[in-house]
């Protein structure tokens, strides 16, 4: 099934269910107003909204309406964790090799995470509001789940058993406040502004055989300013899956339900063109672009996104059909006075 939550003037919104082709929805108010609520008992309300659904994709909900991602917050809208991973290592090579940095033999063996701000999460469609584009703002497109109850030193397989639904998102990143985080020990924090997630999460059994030992083979298409700038395969270089991401996260405390936990930036190794090395699949976020030029022709010549740029982030199942929805944001700035 898929589930959204609706913009009704709360925090929280409203529960909605969607149909498998993102055309129609009906609410859940008679099951759940909240998306929590159904994360905190799923074993007894999610087969009730699972029926829902079949109604909804059979066309027989009485109650059903057009769906529009317009009104749509993010489908957990503020979460009690959202702890982001950097799990594509090839992402991390490039940025290190940009700066003739190596990467620490452990990075292969212990995943990097990084805890977020869960507080205030952005919805699909809603802007990125940044206070001055001095700051570096950059997209990040990613994969993401949301979890049960997993208890404290779980296995990576113990771990998968609690994802309970999958969804993307624009992890957004203000670039130029990064290093000085970074250098005190202690980030990330300011750079890291509201994370902005797809109209809708789904059930695994959604996903079909595209989901593969805690991986999601599909591909991650990225367009900036219109113009396709990443096209990402995202289940094969994924170095750590997400059993293992999530067993990382609970080594010393329980993860509850209602967290979220990220893959880092979609990323895909080079090839050898001519002997000279390429990216045919492009970028899911503008570092790793100029990281690629810095590596390539010794400086970065992309700037980073500026008032009034838009991104667009969305997946499509092997049907040709969007999974999540899209997440197609404006970059805008903050109103003062």
């Amino acid at each position: 099934m898929k589930l959204a939550t609706y913009k009704d003037g709360s925090r929280d919104g409203q529960l909605v269910v969607v149909s498998r082709d993102l055309t129609t929805a009906h609410y859940a108010s008679g099951i759940a107003s909240k998306l929590q609520q159904v994360l905190d008992d799923w074993n007894f309300l999610s087969p009730q909204l699972e029926d829902l659904s079949q109604t909804l994709n059979q066309g027989k909900a009485r109650h059903a309406f057009p769906f529009d991602p317009k009104l749509c917050m993010a489908p957990l809208p503020r979460a009690y964790q959202w702890a982001d991973g950097s799990a594509y290592m090839n992402h991390v090579e490039l940025v290190r090799a940009s700066r003739n940095s190596e990467v620490p033999a452990n990075f292969y063996d212990d995943p990097l995470m990084y805890q977020g701000g869960s507080d205030d999460f952005a919805g699909p469609c809603d802007d990125v509001v940044c206070p001055s584009t001095d700051y570096g703002i950059d997209f990040e497109a990613e994969v993401a789940v949301i979890t049960g109850d997993v208890a404290m030193q779980a296995t990576p397989e113990q771990a998968l058993d609690g994802i309970r639904l999958v969804m993307i998102a624009n992890d957004v990143s203000l670039r130029r406040l990064i290093p000085n985080e970074l250098a005190k020990n202690f980030g990330f924090l300011q750079g890291k502004p509201a994370t902005a997630f797809s109209p809708v999460a789904v059930t695994l059994d959604e996903l079909g055989d595209a989901w593969t030992q805690g991986r999601l083979h599909l591909s991650m298409r990225v367009d900036w300013n219109g113009k396709r700038v990443g096209m990402c395969e995202a289940g094969p270089e994924m170095t750590f899956h997400f059993g293992q991401l999530i067993a990382h996260l609970c080594k010393t405390r329980n993860v509850r339900a209602g967290s979220i936990i990220g893959s880092g930036t979609v990323s895909n190794k080079a090839v050898e063109v001519d002997g000279r090395k390429d990216w045919p699949k492009g970028y899911s976020c503008i570092a790793e672009k100029r990281a690629i030029e810095t590596i390539l022709d010794g400086k970065a010549s992309t700037d980073f996104m500026q008032f009034g740029d838009t991104v667009r982030i969305e997946m499509k199942g092997k049907d040709g059909q969007s999974v999540f929805g899209a997440i197609d944001q404006t970059i805008a700035p903050l109103k003062t006075g």
